[in-house]
């Protein structure tokens, strides 16, 4: 499906982006991931194995965008496919939310994913894919939640407008849009086993589906929108969240 191709998933060590990597690269393309924590980031490389490259970055950080696409553009040359999943995750009460909180969070979800799509697109060529991760949260009002919702609707917007600017390029910039999924975001540093598997039954009863969503399961809408599958679709978004903002 993807012999030939390229791919860069960023926030690749773990959850829905190592799960995206291995699905891209078991389609046939030729991936690299990025991450923050350089050891998570070879452990996930090494378990994808075969000719995967992994890059250490944090996406909020220009330096970090320079050095990866220097890496990308002597490793790979072009990048066909970009799944840009890096994000960042946590509450932010209206009351008890300062600005350091709210520059960590928009710095990577908005300003990051905003220029890692302008560092990759001097490697993209005539009929690449671009794949951005928003979230089920884009669309509903969740107390707490104000910062981490308005990014991803920023996210959301951002593919309508970049799949218009690259209309000439023949670039496709499309969504996908998480409910709650089962991935380490979700879990606390000092959490047991059993609490998460608590918190995983508790938060899936929530949902009209049942139960929280596995990485795979965005995954799989990623190598959708990845492929040529999809090759109408300019723009859009698949809402993988088990009904959650639907029902």
């Amino acid at each position: 499906m993807l012999d030939g191709k390229t791919a860069l998933v960023t926030g690749g060590s773990s959850g829905i982006g190592l799960a995206a990597a291995k699905m891209l690269q078991e389609n046939g393309a030729r991936v690299a991931i990025t991450g923050r924590d350089t050891y998570k980031l070879e452990a996930a490389c090494a378990a994808l194995g075969g000719d995967a490259i992994a890059i250490q970055a944090d996406i909020s950080q220009a330096h970090d965008l320079e050095r990866m696409q220097a890496a990308l553009a002597d490793q790979f040359g072009k990048v066909d496919i970009l799944f840009a999943n890096a994000g960042a995750a946590f509450n932010s009460p209206l009351g008890k939310t300062d600005e350091a909180m709210y520059y960590r969070l928009t710095d990577v979800n908005v300003k990051g994913t905003f220029f890692t799509v302008q560092s990759v697109l001097p490697l993209t060529p005539e009929g690449g894919s671009i794949i951005l991760n928003t979230s089920w949260l884009n669309q509903i009002g969740t107390p707490g939640k104000a910062l981490l919702s308005a990014s991803k609707a920023a996210v959301r917007s951002f593919a309508r407008v970049m799949s218009a600017e690259l209309l000439d390029r023949k670039i496709r910039v499309n969504c996908v849009s998480p409910g709650t999924i089962v991935t380490p975001i979700h879990r606390g540093k000092n959490e047991t086993d059993d609490h998460f598997r608590a918190y995983v039954e508790r938060i899936g009863t929530q949902v009209p589906a049942g139960r929280m969503g596995q990485p795979e399961e965005v995954a799989s809408a990623g190598l959708f929108l990845a492929s040529d599958a999809s090759s109408y679709m300019l723009g859009a978004e698949i809402v993988v969240d088990g009904g959650r903002a639907e029902l």
